[in-house]
């Protein structure tokens, strides 16, 4: 058996409170590409477009974007094997809370209950004119601008553009986990977005346990990371959920 495993496992065996922080590398085995690295979103994209004062001034240019990027994909990835070790892991009380950066919707649709989405999430969409909200399947994206039915006013999917603020709610909530984690398992992010980012220090200052899963060494690894499982969400949850069951 790893020992590296072994110690994850044993950590979280005598944690009474477990949260897990999410960011894109959870999702890539889903074929959900990430954002930034060599195969990332922005290095053929401008980060311009998502940027919520560009959008504002520039629909017709940012939307046809959000399309191809998100919506035109749109239900087509799956969760996977590390999204539901995380969904059976939570209903054993091995976890309390999933923090994800992610709005791809994967952990509630592999069985998560307890999600905080602090970027938002694509399943809905609101009229910036008069405040209505949509279900993703209630938009006509035919448009290359999708317009509100009641009065005509531009769309904007309900998760966070560059420049915009995290919804103070989940902001609150997820800060306030951090407060009470004896340990944070962080999955596939750099820790780079901030202020999401903050929340493992947020949690190790105060004591908890930092388990850290990547192929690739993040910005936490030699700073706070306790326990280091370098390699893919998919394995090293196999490996972890099989570790605590003979622990």
């Amino acid at each position: 058996m790893n020992q590296e495993i072994e110690n994850a496992a044993n950590l979280l065996k005598q944690s009474k409170h477990t949260i897990v922080l999410t960011g894109a590398g959870i999702s890539v085995e889903s074929g959900i590409p990430p954002f930034r690295g060599a195969d990332g979103i922005w290095t053929q994209y401008d980060p311009i477009t998502l940027d919520l004062d560009y959008f504002l001034q520039n629909p017709e240019i940012s939307w046809p974007v959000l399309k191809k990027l998100f919506y035109d994909p749109y239900g087509q990835a799956k969760p996977n094997e590390a999204h539901y070790a995380l969904a059976r892991l939570e209903k054993q009380g091995i976890i309390k809370t999933i923090i994800t950066q992610n709005i791809d919707n994967l952990h509630q649709q592999a069985g998560s209950q307890n999600v905080y989405e602090f970027h938002g999430a694509l399943q809905s969409l609101k009229c910036l004119k008069c405040d209505t909200q949509y279900k993703r399947e209630e938009v006509d994206f035919k448009p290359t601008v999708p317009r509100c039915q009641k009065d005509n006013g531009l769309l904007k999917p309900n998760f966070v553009f560059f420049s915009e603020g995290i919804p103070p709610l989940v902001a609150t909530q997820s800060f306030a986990e951090a407060l009470k984690a004896n340990v944070v398992l962080v999955i596939g992010t750099t820790g780079e977005v901030m202020p999401a980012c903050a929340i493992p220090y947020e949690a190790q200052t105060h004591g908890a346990k930092v388990i850290e899963i990547n192929p690739n060494k993040s910005n936490y690894t030699d700073v706070i990371t306790d326990v280091f499982l370098n390699g893919k969400a998919t394995e090293m949850m196999t490996a972890l959920e099989r570790c605590l069951v003979d622990v």
